[in-house]
């Protein structure tokens, strides 16, 4: 049984002196030494505590607490109660009538009203059959009709994409595996279950289960992160435009075939995160909570601050009462129901600001992080979000999607930050883009790219990444493809030499990979089909392409044949992260840069008794090229992206030892000297 939810932070002892500082946040001195600069807006942070704080108990004291205010799923919607009589429960404030119509009363559109109770709740209970079996069959198809105080009757008689199916099974898929513990280096296979197949179709949840999942354990990933699973109407949506926050996608299999491909991720020792849409919802009504109850608001904030120009989407009112117990109760369904481990919020800079950043470049300036432009009803929501998962779920991951860079998103709510774990680094893909775009081989800035890599909020954890699903949408491409185009259709056979566009692509694609995994961050994420560098974007079938899934596709079969290169991309990718794996560096404490010459194109840094050499000149090798070392002693080879199984050219010689001597240089205590190398990466054997 789940234990109760804490209900406060707060008490006597730690408010102790804290009060007279005016903080009334128990720890915001350890954040305001961590970041000095946060110290003159001590009464914005204390007002979102305050606010945190109200917010949470109320929640806890409503309802038998926060345990049953989260479990809420289990009295709204349809519940099967023992007798197997069918209760259901809406919630529709606006409402003049509710109606439930469907197979099992031949689409009657008035046989079965719903009771109007207080608070703007529905509910209907219909007994069971003279047999003893539910009214409604396990696979009936349902609706429910609205009648609003317009006299409009918000149930149209043409077909939507999706229906509104019971699923109550006779057999429930039995979880077998416990999750597994968080792991301290975080790598994360970002993954799409439609597009995980070769073939030209939507791919299921069983082939995902069967023929990725060993792939992505093979490939040294320990976390699943999984796009577009809650239930979307439109497919090239990319599942961001949510019709039904508690539906997993059908259009993949059904739900016992989610439940087993995460149950089997977890006997891999591998977590699963959601990618949960709560930053807005798709402005269908017929599908969708839009115009639920026939009015502009409900679960929404009426027009304009309800909308989402850019997106054309309905945002939440996350002051609402049952608009938290709504999102909060849809978080702890998708842990306890499928058994996620986790969450990666998506649109958290929409969620922080009345702007949602549309128009809004985010200069660095703490002014920019708070006063009235900060939508503290979403930040509060976040907060809230944040102290119960991980309370419920110590090993829970959240991952906030922001682009601001508001400061203590990922520090403890003690401490007046949000609670994430992890942060995406998201300008770090956009640096890379930006590089290959405008920049010759000649002209890369070492100094830039390091600045890019290591700048991040102290004390806050980032998920570093050379590209994500954003970087494979049609209209941009892939790494890859920026690197080689076209020639990756004519030039990737490894039985004919490499000519010199395939030749730099896949030694620069390894080398911007290994950079970003080592130095950008303390997490890191890949899209699918990347690691071998996928040789298409993405497109999902739509009216624009003739509804085509030709893009819409991962072709893994490339990697299967050693006589493409393909496969020595993968390699790659894989021995990248085993060699994290065994020595840790994304759990380590930031690496420091010895050197990021500019001349010579060669950066040099240490992170977790490991020092990185990377040459990113693009014709001259250097031989006895010294290097700063902090811990004395023996240095070996242990991964070199020049080997020949990673399409490299083999110069290095890896029974050499590498000895370091007690010569200050670069900051550091030692030095030593390296062969000729083009992207070395040496450990200390000490």
């Amino acid at each position: 049984r789940t234990p109760p939810l804490h209900g406060t932070f707060r008490s006597e002892e730690a408010m102790a002196g804290v009060e007279e500082d005016g903080a009334a946040v128990p720890e915001f001195k350890s954040l305001v030494q961590m970041d000095p600069y946060l110290k003159p807006y001590v009464k914005d942070f204390k007002r979102r505590y305050e606010l945190f704080q109200k917010h949470l108990l109320l929640l806890e004291e409503a309802e038998g607490g926060l345990d049953q205010f989260t479990r809420s799923y289990n009295s709204f919607g349809v519940q099967r109660l023992p007798d197997n009589s069918l209760f259901f429960r809406e919630w529709a404030p606006a409402a003049e009538a509710l109606f439930l119509t469907g197979d099992f009363n031949g689409w009657d559109k008035f046989s079965h009203p719903y009771a109007k109770k207080e608070f703007g709740k529905w509910e209907l209970t219909i007994p069971p059959r003279n047999d003893k079996s539910p009214a409604v069959a396990h696979g009936s198809k349902l609706k429910v009709v609205v009648h609003t105080k317009d006299g409009e009757r918000l149930y149209q008689e043409k077909a939507v994409i999706y229906d509104w199916v019971h699923w109550d099974p006779p057999h429930h898929y039995q979880v077998i595996h416990p999750r597994p513990k968080k792991p301290s280096s975080l790598r994360i296979y970002e993954a799409h279950v439609g597009i995980a197949s070769p073939e030209g179709k939507i791919a299921s949840y069983t082939n995902f289960t069967t023929n990725v999942l060993p792939r992505i354990k093979e490939l040294g990933y320990n976390c699943i992160q999984l796009m577009a699973i809650m239930e979307h109407a439109y497919y090239a949506s990319f599942g961001y435009q949510i019709t039904s926050f508690f539906a997993a996608s059908s259009r993949y299999g059904t739900p016992e075939e989610l439940k087993e491909l995460i149950d089997v991720a977890h006997s891999l020792g591998i977590m699963v995160l959601l990618d949960v849409v709560h930053s807005h919802a798709s402005n269908n009504t017929e599908d969708g909570l839009n115009h639920f109850d026939g009015s502009d608001s409900c679960f929404f904030h009426a027009p304009p601050r309800g909308e989402h120009s850019l997106w054309d989407s309905r945002l939440f009112n996350y002051s609402s009462w049952e608009v938290q117990r709504f999102l909060l109760s849809n978080l702890r369904w998708w842990m306890e129901e499928y058994g996620f481990d986790g969450f990666r919020f998506d649109g958290v800079t929409s969620m922080l600001y009345h702007h949602h950043g549309i128009g809004t470049g985010f200069s660095g300036g703490y002014s920019e992080y708070f006063g009235l432009q900060v939508d503290e009803d979403s930040l509060v929501y976040l907060m809230l979000a944040n102290h119960i998962l991980h309370d419920l779920y110590p090993d829970c991951i959240t991952v906030a999607e922001d682009v601001s860079g508001m400061p203590a998103l990922c520090r403890g709510l003690e401490e007046g930050g949000l609670g994430f774990d992890y942060r995406l680094a998201m300008a770090i893909p956009d640096k890379w883009i930006q590089i290959l775009k405008e920049r010759k081989d000649e002209d890369w800035d070492m100094g830039n790219i390091v600045f890019t890599l290591t700048n991040r909020r102290y004390g806050e954890k980032c998920i570093a990444y050379a590209e994500s699903h954003d970087q494979a949408l049609v209209g941009d491409k892939t790494l890859a493809f920026w690197l080689m185009d076209k020639e990756m259709y004519t030039s990737m056979s490894s039985l004919i030499p490499m000519n010199s566009i395939i030749d730099r692509g896949i030694q620069l694609h390894k080398m911007i990979r290994l950079i970003t995994h080592s130095l950008g961050g303390e997490g890191y994420l890949n899209f699918i089909g990347n690691e071998f560098g996928h040789p298409e974007w993405l497109d999902f079938p739509r009216a624009g392409n003739n509804e085509s899934y030709h893009y819409a596709r991962r072709q893994f079969n490339l990697v299967e044949s050693d006589q493409l290169r393909y496969s020595q991309l993968y390699r790659f990718d894989r021995d990248m992260n085993w060699t994290e794996d065994k020595y840790g560096w994304l759990a380590a404490p930031p690496a420091f840069v010895s050197a990021k010459h500019q001349e010579d194109k060669v950066i040099v840094f240490d992170r977790a008794r490991v020092v990185f050499v990377l040459n990113f000149h693009p014709s001259k090798s250097y031989q006895d090229y010294r290097v700063a070392v902090e811990v004395p002693g023996k240095y070996k080879i242990k991964l070199d992206s020049d080997l020949g199984i990673y399409g490299g050219h083999g110069r290095l010689d890896h029974n050499t030892d590498f000895f370091s001597e007690p010569q200050p240089y670069n900051g550091r205590s030692g030095s030593g000297l390296t062969p000729e190398h083009y992207c070395v990466h040496l450990y200390n054997d000490k």
